[in-house]
């Protein structure tokens, strides 16, 4: 992690920085399993800006090392339906982005789904896929999936090609479970959804996928992929969302002159 510089500005508003990302991100329209947004209020102006994908207790400690004025994630610490109790990790994490008085936002859905900078976008580019056009190019609900095909034409023959591909560009073994039936030449139809949506499985068959790339399986999708004869590639909930929160991190701070931190807290899952 690079040594803490002056921004290029004299900062921007908590308020301001809020409107921001709410802007780009559009939280109103996705029915989410946590609040969108300032979760935790600290600073009122912010110059620094650390982004990562979970606010846990080894980043939030990063952004006190880099004197960060706010946090941006893609997994905050409020979820719909946990135990409400202060108390263990969550009074550890909280305590301490108070102590120092940092902001932290945090965008679940809405940063999955932004067409050009949310996890999916950038885990497309980063593969070189390239979505469909219109409604062709989406699927399931809130149309948080992407359908495409590769960028280069007839790059990828089989799954097992594909999946090869995956694993070699996020650097970590994926799971290929099933094939394609019916298949002749190329793939033409990959869906993916980043993290933990093995839940949008069924909705990329009806779709018309040939391979649905996620982050997660779970026991039922197995039995779905060779049945019915869809290939399904996880490669990791943590390893498919590295990519939008430091895009539109990025992003807003160069719109406000703000200095941004990536930090990748290494994570298994």
């Amino acid at each position: 992690m690079t040594t803490p510089q002056d921004a290029t500005s004299d900062g921007v508003s908590r308020a301001e920085l809020l409107a921001a990302f709410n802007r780009l991100l559009q939280p109103e329209r996705f029915k989410d399993y946590g609040p969108n947004g300032l979760q935790v209020e600290g600073k009122p102006r912010v110059r620094r800006m650390v982004s990562g994908v979970t606010a846990s207790l080894a980043l939030i400690e990063a952004a006190v090392a880099w004197q960060a004025d706010a946090i941006f994630v893609h997994h905050g610490l409020f979820w719909r339906g946990q135990d409400g109790r202060v108390t263990g990790w969550m009074k550890q994490r909280l305590a301490l982005l108070l102590a120092h008085d940092i902001n932290l936002y945090a965008y679940h859905l809405p940063l999955d789904a932004h067409p050009e900078l949310g996890n999916n976008a950038q885990l497309g580019r980063l593969l070189g896929l390239s979505p469909h056009e219109g409604e062709a190019g989406r699927f399931g609900e809130s149309g948080l999936g992407f359908m495409g095909r590769s960028v280069v034409a007839d790059a990828f023959a089989t799954a097992d090609s594909l999946a090869s591909h995956v694993s070699a560009v996020l650097g970590r073994q994926v799971v290929l479970v099933g094939r394609p039936t019916g298949q002749t030449g190329a793939i033409q139809h990959i869906a993916w959804c980043t993290g933990g949506a093995q839940g949008y499985f069924e909705a990329a068959i009806e779709a018309g996928a040939d391979v649905f790339i996620t982050g997660e399986i779970s026991e039922p999708q197995a039995h779905y992929a060779r049945e019915m004869g869809v290939a399904y590639i996880a490669c990791g909930h943590h390893a498919s969302e590295r990519y939008g929160a430091p895009a539109v991190a990025a992003h807003v701070a160069s719109q406000y002159g703000l200095l941004h931190q990536f930090v990748d807290i290494d994570n298994p899952a």
